[in-house]
């Protein structure tokens, strides 16, 4: 009986090519979808959880309290790790780490620019890397010690295992000795590093870290087994009451533990509360994966059951000779089993051939995990399901056909039939709506993040590290740029014009509550700030060196003058870290962190003796190229054991919202894939219909009707299905939509001509799919249709 189902399955595929190459066509394409989308998921839920004590591992978080909000992050005091190590027993292990930083590396002829940062003695053994030299308790313990990766260990030695305790010069000013080589970090860490440094060092360094009021690092710690996370948070909470002096009535801070396991897919918090990150597109692309695969099963009932009538008289004849309802059912069960197989094949197929472009289009590196149980698992999952879900209408359907009424010719189906099959197309294109209406609202605010004025010229604008022997000679580096044609201004900042994480609230102003503790962003900036940058001053002036009183001035941007209150700043007093001073300037606001975040006050100092940071270098327009020649120029002849490097403002500036873009690609490319798969169901429920009504519109044509009048008539229906469906998604997509764009602080405005758009995209595409059948109905010679009556 089985081998008689396979066989009659394979018989039908192949005798209706044309109709089984769409049903594959549209099921392999969702499935494919899906996979590709699995996939991404999968490596999202998997960064940062590879660690072992996972349950055990934790980031030390902070809410700052201060000025009427809440502020999260992890930039915590450099001495905490050492302080929590030795106050609260149920810490097995703490370590600080420092943000990433960019340094030259020499041994011997052998030259590396690689990213590293400082870390902890504890730092292995809280995260277990394994270590091919060396061991976790003493990797990062000397001063003058560093640990390497397996990668760069062999870009200086040559061999892994021979790097141990030789010598590395530092970006020319200190020798280290290898401690310790670490293996490779796996592509899914979080932390990304190719060497450690001792984090005595560091506080040496910068020896405000040891200040309590002072936070810049992140701290990590490893509990005991058997340690409770939720007391140790509630130690947490006010561990840094007596120790931080600026801790008052109006200003607190509250550390808090955030699970390893979390610190990727949870990093955005809103008023103290955690309020998602990467796990909102996680959970998007689950979403959008489930649609696109119920789309296609959808696709696969309509297009079976739109030629049911070419099976009726087999069907009908199998009844006669005494075929049971259930075995009916079975058979056609089988055939959508074999059709999914089918379609898995080519779906695997297309994976296989689209995984290097998904690659370069998401950043991955996905590869089809053939060798994982866990997959083909998961695979069989989907074939099950798809062909259970996908296969059960038709099969019911065809078992449920009258004998009688199909020898004759006749094949109707009830009214409940039809509105099952019309309720599928209408929430197919609910769906297909949903993901248009995504899409078009995803690039409005993409291109709104791309065009908006952020209150500086970014074109033209070079960036390069201030490095080596360049923040030591800046002044004569400064001259000699600005004499190279092409170079029209040139200035150094402390942070870089995109991101500035320096928070204070060691502001004094006449008119102060003692008392009241306001956070300030803050930066220190050279001559020529304002006209480099483009910036635009209210009232007064930018830095200049014929105030020698400036280096104790300061400029101020809008939001920090109305938090001051003063009516005309310009020429007011502020103190800055116990610097007394004046105003020099108000600058109009202006974007200097993400538009994710509101612009908060800012304080911009002028430290024109070491440029350290970046160094901003404006071009004139039509001249990169060449003022790039004179640069690379002068900074090899001032800097020459450092590998010229830059990037440009602009693209910086798209890097930061790579992953917002990628989102928005990967959405159109898929909600074009899910129009596709849908339209193919509509084609199929076309097909069935214009099938059903042959002798009709025969009947009609003999009697004069047009075919332009025919096509309306077999169109309108349809067509009032994706209204339908167009007026149900539009509110579902109005809320989901403006979920979405709650995340940026700037934002579009959701408008009623999105959702029109979206509307009368998906009317127009089944319009063209329809009129394809309907055409091809009206067409028909009427005498074919009318001949077995």
């Amino acid at each position: 009986m089985l081998h008689n189902y396979f066989k009659i399955a394979f018989r039908n595929i192949f005798r209706n090519k044309a109709f089984s190459v769409i049903n594959i066509l549209g099921l392999a394409s969702g499935i494919a979808t899906s996979l590709l989308l699995l996939l991404w998921v999968q490596d999202e839920l998997q960064t940062g959880r590879h660690y072992q004590h996972l349950d055990r591992l934790f980031r030390i978080m902070e809410h700052e309290i201060a000025d009427g909000r809440i502020v999260t992050d992890e930039d915590t005091p450099g001495i905490l790790a050492a302080e929590l190590k030795a106050q609260l027993p149920e810490i097995a292990f703490a370590a600080g780490i420092s943000n990433k930083e960019h340094h030259i590396l020499r041994a011997g002829e052998k030259i590396s620019r690689q990213e590293g940062c400082f870390a902890g003695a504890d730092w292995f053994r809280i995260y277990s890397i394994p270590l091919l030299a060396g061991n976790p308790e003493s990797a990062l313990s000397a001063p003058d010690g560093i640990a390497v990766s397996r990668s760069l260990a062999t870009s200086l030695f040559g061999d892994p295992g021979s790097a141990s305790g030789k010598l590395i010069q530092i970006d020319n000013w200190r020798n280290v000795k290898v401690t310790a080589v670490f293996e490779d970090l796996p592509a899914g860490s979080t932390d990304k590093y190719d060497y450690l440094l001792n984090w005595d060092t560091y506080l040496k360094r910068e020896p405000w870290l040891s200040v309590w009021e002072n936070g810049g690092p992140g701290t990590r710690v490893l509990l005991k087994p058997n340690a409770d996370p939720q007391k140790v948070s509630a130690k947490l909470k006010t561990f840094l009451k007596g120790r931080n002096k600026d801790i008052n009535a109006t200003f607190n801070i509250e550390l808090f533990l955030q699970p390893e396991a979390d610190a990727y897919l949870y990093s955005r918090f809103t008023n103290g509360r955690r309020d998602g990150g990467r796990i909102d597109y996680v959970r998007l692309f689950i979403i959008v994966a489930a649609f696109i695969l119920l789309i296609a099963a959808i696709n696969f009932m309509n297009l079976a059951t739109a030629k049911a009538m070419k099976r009726a008289k087999e069907v009908g004849v199998r009844k006669v000779v005494g075929a049971q309802r259930l075995s009916l059912i079975w058979q056609f069960m089988n055939e959508a089993l074999m059709m999914t197989i089918f379609a898995a094949i080519a779906a695997l197929t297309i994976v296989m051939l689209c995984l290097p472009l998904f690659n370069q289009l998401t950043g991955k590196q996905l590869v089809l995990p053939a060798g994982d149980p866990a997959f083909w698992g998961l695979l069989l999952i989907i074939l099950v399901v798809t062909a259970a879900f996908s296969g059960s209408y038709p099969a019911f359907f065809m078992s449920g056909i009258r004998p009688l009424a199909v020898l004759k010719g006749i094949l109707r189906s009830g009214r409940g039939a039809q509105l099952f099959r019309r309720g599928l197309v209408v929430f197919q294109f609910v769906l297909s709506m949903l993901m248009i209406a995504g899409t078009i609202v995803v690039y409005q605010q993409l291109k709104y993040i791309q065009t908006k004025n952020l209150g500086f010229n970014r074109e033209n604008l070079i960036i390069i590290p201030a490095e080596g022997e360049i923040p030591g000679k800046y002044g004569a580096f400064k001259q000699e740029l600005l004499q190279q044609p092409g170079i029209s201004a040139v200035t150094h900042m402390q942070t870089t014009p995109l991101y500035n994480g320096n928070t204070t609230d060691g502001v004094q102003w006449e008119g102060k509550d003692p008392g009241q503790a306001i956070q300030f962003n803050n930066t220190s900036v050279g001559y020529d700030f304002v006209s480099t940058m483009g910036l635009q001053l209210i009232s007064g002036r930018d830095f200049s060196p014929a105030f020698r009183s400036d280096s104790s001035n300061y400029l101020i941007n809008e939001a920090a003058a109305k938090r001051l209150g003063y009516p005309d700043p310009v020429g007011r007093p502020l103190t800055f870290g116990q610097k007394p001073g004046v105003i020099a300037g108000v600058l109009k606001d202006f974007h200097f962190n993400s538009l994710h975040v509101s612009i908060r006050p800012l304080i911009i100092r002028l430290n024109e003796s070491w440029a350290y940071g970046s160094i901003l270098i404006r071009t004139k327009p039509g001249a990169t190229r060449q003022a790039l020649a004179g640069i690379e120029a002068i900074t090899r002849k001032m800097n020459p054991l450092y590998p010229f490097s830059y990037s440009f403002l602009d693209e910086d500036f798209r890097h930061i919202y790579n992953s917002e873009m990628v989102a928005g690609k990967l959405i159109a490319l898929f909600t074009s894939l899910s129009i596709f798969i849908a339209c193919l169901g509509l084609f199929g429920l076309a097909a069935f219909t214009a099938e059903q009504r042959t002798r009709e519109i025969g009947v009609r044509k003999v009697l004069g009707a047009s075919v332009s009048g025919i096509v309306a008539l077999l169109s309108r229906d349809f067509l009032k299905l994706v209204m339908l469906a167009v007026i149900i998604a539009t509110p579902i997509a109005w809320y989901a939509t403006g979920q979405w764009l709650e995340q940026f602080s700037y934002r579009v405005s959701l408008s009623w001509t999105v959702f029109v758009a979206a509307g009368l995209i998906a009317i127009t595409i089944a319009a063209l799919t329809i009129s394809f059948q309907s055409i091809r109905a009206a067409l028909m010679n009427p005498v074919n249709s009318l001949r077995t009556d």
